[in-house]
């Protein structure tokens, strides 16, 4: 009989897990890790884009490393996550240098290039911080089922950019932190407000790192509220 694992930290469930490559138009190399479910053919897919690279975001800033460690195990999600150009993590550092969220529309067309290669169902764009302004400006023309947001600025995201989702036919998800340094709920439902369809989140308590164990399982739990909701409640032990 083996040991009961308590889903905490940085702990790994059990998962396919594969170092690759995305190249991208204009001759980059990125590098980054997918995650599948050990056994089952996964139900949806999380492409990952990390918080600011200039500010110590990476494939491995800890939500998304937690969402790869434990989402296929838990909720049969495959987990897509890379290295923006330019940024460095354990897995390698990806070509060339920060595009300030100009140049990173090429880096999401190579991921979602690649989800389209590997036939990866039902994908969903999952970005945080300096991610969700990459995702907001260009997720529109990727064939993906919705976008989550979690802890929005808004900093480089334009009015239009955000209303162009309205009426689009894609969900968008926004988890705003009460305490956020950035965008507070009060205000993010002002500038989302272009978006009648929006899923709006208000995290009681919540920062923008999201930090401990109570605010990273909430998070998790919101994502997987909309890629394979059945799976709901998570469980704290495996």
């Amino acid at each position: 009989m083996t040991d009961t694992i308590e889903i905490r930290g940085g702990v790994d469930l059990p998962a396919r897990r594969e170092n690759i490559e995305l190249y991208t138009s204009d001759g980059l190399t990125l590098v980054g890790e997918l995650a599948l479910p050990l056994e089952a053919e996964p139900v949806a897919t999380l492409v990952c884009l990390h918080p600011l690279p200039t500010a110590g975001g990476f494939m491995d800033s800890h939500v998304l490393r937690k969402a790869a460690g434990r989402l296929p195990a838990l909720a049969d999600v495959a987990v897509l996550r890379f290295n923006f150009r330019g940024t460095t993590s354990p897995r390698g550092t990806s070509d060339g240098e920060f595009g300030e969220g100009i140049h990173e529309e090429a880096d999401l067309a190579a991921a979602m290039a690649f989800v389209t290669e590997r036939a990866l169902p039902n994908p969903w764009l999952l970005g945080w911080s300096f991610g969700t302004e990459v995702t907001l400006k260009y997720g529109l023309q990727f064939p993906v089922e919705g976008a989550i947001l979690l802890s929005p600025p808004l900093h480089r995201t334009s009015d239009a950019e955000v209303a162009a989702w309205a009426g689009s036919g894609k969900r968008l998800v926004a988890i705003i932190p009460e305490l956020d340094d950035y965008l507070r709920p009060a205000e993010a439902v002002q500038r989302f407000a272009s978006v009648p369809e929006l899923e709006f989140v208000a995290v009681e308590g919540g920062r923008h790192l999201w930090v401990g164990e109570s605010q990273v399982s909430r998070v998790l739990s919101e994502i997987v509220a909309r890629v394979n909701p059945g799976v709901l409640p998570l469980p704290t032990t495996y």
